[in-house]
């Protein structure tokens, strides 16, 4: 029995603490205007229709428009992009299949930046989207510009910035029957007329949430967020730019509150725990960037950031009615050093490169105290179980270079490559995990007209590894890396009435890590699977037949499976369930279109969005069965009225009450800590958040 005490107490760990261990989706185009989007998808400021890459822009009138609040909801518009939650203090993503990041404990696989700044965990996707003007979703590796753990792709996050012109803005929105609210404001301008401007603003949202606790009483699944943010530009003589930017967030939702359904099709939101499981958590950053002209020819840019994580956590260890254990004062920090030196050189009319240097420091610490309940309270009587402590480093360095060659007027080819030296340490593990990787990236563009380009791309993108607790018999896994071979076609009309983008891909993925596992000597371990291809197929669209109809969409077939699994044989003793990469959907859609009808002092506006999420596997630790989550479709609309200055809105979203798990594992996990008959042993599963009808107001001049 101390063996299952122990056991739990890590497993407690990993789901409940504010890191995370097992589990597991449902972002859109402007793409009416494509030559007013603008992107850095190169590292370049570059039309959208001009750059090679499948991209993604996601610009501040959709946000607000669809009601997005943290970055994770934008999947829902974003072709072949999933991301879900389970806790406010991760996220679970991938790409077209590639980099599924499952654990907290694992570096992702889809690369997330604020502003170019690499963030080093998944839960900034559960950061609130404030003062935001676009967020890019660049699809298949990354990693020649942006570097490793970018193997699936890259979410870059680019915040307002500061207008050489006073502007301010101000929001607030309310929607049942949740309590839903956020409040905004913002105010931008001149400090010093041509040469110093700023930016500063404030936001706050929370909800309730649809889960209540119908054992402890109260919210199982709140949520509250509040942000700040503030930006200086500094522009000097000779085209000299210099940035400072500034954040604080604070977020406190829910951590792993889990349901008990009977199987993947038994909906419960209500939750039965003996206290709310919830984590509150702190972020703090500051960056500072410099642009300027070294020669004639030259522009280079410095980066230096500095990002800190703050969190801790408390609730229900045994995610049940059973009052076994609970987890008290679940700490978890993180500082992140960043560096980056980069020169932009136009060699000639023909010839350019692109080319620098990066680094990058990432110091982790998490602490838990795991306690068994001897006797039912209130007050519950607990013995502490012995505080686990455990501390990381991981340092990151890089060169990396791309040529850029106009063969011909309408030819080009990219040659890029980057070379990453990476190392992670971790207390009480002897050794240290090093990576030293090439990752190259080959791009030929072909453009038919000024709004019709097809292109052909090979790259390679590599995640690293990482540590394992002691005593695991894998004390270190590998990292994971991936070949992927493309071709695209962008295309638009002359009047960018219409716009139809689509590629075509292969990946060939080897190493996956993949969700993490029990040993036979039950011990939880981060572990390589084996390898995975997926294939497939995506369609971004636009149209504008008429100044007040508009219809864009988008269509992704991904076929991701594993077809070995040998590397996870070999450590946990027996094989996967399934071939199914987990929480991966083969067929995602979206479709919006909107209507607008001019009415004295502004326009009145209609918007419809209907997204669909395919059939996917959940998660399970069993040899033999895997669960199946079904397909979903949810509805949103928006009705609003837009004056020069103001505008008022009803919105609606999941106007259907589609009930559908955004995360699920089934009874296998706690079965093999303490016997299927055991009545701790249960199926988890969170569900989606149900129907929220709402008004919003916003102001600007």
């Amino acid at each position: 029995m101390r063996r299952s005490h122990q056991l739990l107490a890590g497993v407690t760990l990993a789901l409940l603490a504010p890191t995370g261990a097992f589990a597991q989706a449902p972002a859109q185009t402007e793409a009416v205007s494509n030559d007013e989007v603008v992107v850095t998808a190169r590292k370049r400021e570059e039309r959208l229709q001009d750059v090679p890459i499948a991209v993604t822009a996601v610009t501040a009138e959709t946000l607000e428009r669809q009601q997005v609040n943290t970055v994770r909801e934008i999947a829902a518009f974003t072709p072949g992009l999933n991301i879900s939650s389970d806790a406010v203090g991760r996220a679970f993503l991938s790409i077209r299949g590639v980099g599924t990041t499952l654990i907290d404990t694992v570096q992702p696989g889809v690369g997330i930046f604020i502003d170019g700044i690499y963030q080093p965990n998944t839960s900034s996707l559960n950061n609130p989207v404030f003062d935001v003007e676009r967020i890019e979703v660049l699809r298949g590796p990354q990693g020649t510009l942006f570097g490793n753990n970018t193997l699936g792709g890259a979410i870059n996050v680019i915040t307002r910035s500061p207008k050489d012109r006073m502007e301010g803005r101000v929001s607030a929105t309310y929607a049942g029957p949740d309590n839903y609210q956020t409040y905004a404001a913002s105010i931008s301008g001149p400090i010093i007329e041509g040469s110093l401007r700023g930016r500063i603003g404030v936001g706050h949202h929370t909800h309730d949430g649809f889960s209540d606790n119908v054992l402890a009483g109260g919210d199982a699944r709140p949520l509250e967020t509040n942000s700040v943010t503030g930006a200086l530009i500094f522009d000097g003589p000779d085209n000299a730019q210099i940035t400072l930017n500034a954040y604080y967030n604070s977020v406190e939702g829910s951590q792993t509150a889990y349901s008990s359904p009977s199987g993947p099709t038994n909906y419960l939101q209500d939750t039965a725990l003996n206290e709310n499981s919830i984590a509150k958590f702190e972020y703090t950053g500051a960056n500072l960037r410099g642009v300027f002209d070294v020669t004639g020819n030259t522009r280079m840019t410095t980066i230096l950031a500095y990002d800190r994580k703050e969190g801790e956590a408390q609730g229900d260890g045994d995610f049940g009615p059973v009052d076994f254990i609970r987890v008290r004062d679940g700490r978890n920090k993180q500082e992140t050093y960043t560096g980056e030196v980069r020169f932009d050189t136009k060699w000639s009319d023909t010839v350019s490169t692109l080319v620098g240097v990066f680094a990058s420091q990432a110091d982790v610490s998490n602490a838990n105290t795991n306690n068994l309940v001897l006797a039912s309270g209130p007050p519950p009587v607990l013995l502490a179980l012995p505080r686990s402590i455990s501390t990381s480093e991981q340092t990151s360095s890089a060169i990396f270079g791309t040529l850029f060659w106009n063969l011909t007027e309408t030819l080009e080819l990219a040659v890029g490559l980057r070379y990453d030296d990476q190392e992670v340490t971790r207390s009480g593990t002897a050794g240290t995990y090093t990576a030293s990787e090439w990752q190259p990236r080959v791009t030929l563009s072909k453009r038919w007209t000024p709004n019709h380009m097809t292109y052909a791309s090979i790259a390679r993108g590599f995640r690293g590894g990482g540590a394992n607790p002691p005593g695991a018999p894998n004390p270190f896994y590998e990292g994971d890396s991936v070949w992927t071979y493309e071709l695209g076609n962008k295309f638009a009309t002359a009047d960018n009435s219409l716009m139809l983008n689509a590629a075509v891909y292969f990946n060939d993925y080897e190493n996956y890590i993949g969700q993490n596992s029990l040993t036979p000597a039950l011990i939880a371990v981060n572990l390589n699977t084996g390898d995975v291809e997926s294939y497939g197929a995506e369609l971004e669209a636009a149209w504008r037949p008429t100044d007040a109809f508009a219809i864009q969409g988008g269509l992704t077939y991904n076929h991701a499976r594993i077809t070995d699994d040998s590397a996870y044989a070999a450590v946990i003793g027996n094989r996967l369930p399934s071939d199914r990469v987990l929480f991966q959907p083969d067929w995602n859609a979206f479709i919006t279109p909107s209507y607008t009808v001019a009415i004295p002092g502004g326009d009145l506006r209609f918007d419809t969005t209907v997204t669909y999420k395919g059939e996917r596997a959940g998660s399970s630790l069993s040899p033999t069965v895997s669960p199946t989550l079904e397909g979903y479709t949810l509805v949103n609309a928006n009705i609003a009225y837009d004056a020069r200055h103001f505008s008022i809105a009803l919105f609606g979203t999941n106007l259907t009450d589609e009930e559908y798990y955004d995360s699920y594992l089934d009874r296998s996990l706690l079965g093999a800590l303490f016997g299927d008959a055991s009545p701790i042993t249960r199926n988890l599963g969170i569900m989606g958040d149900g129907r929220r009808v709402g008004v919003r107001i916003s102001a600007k001049y």
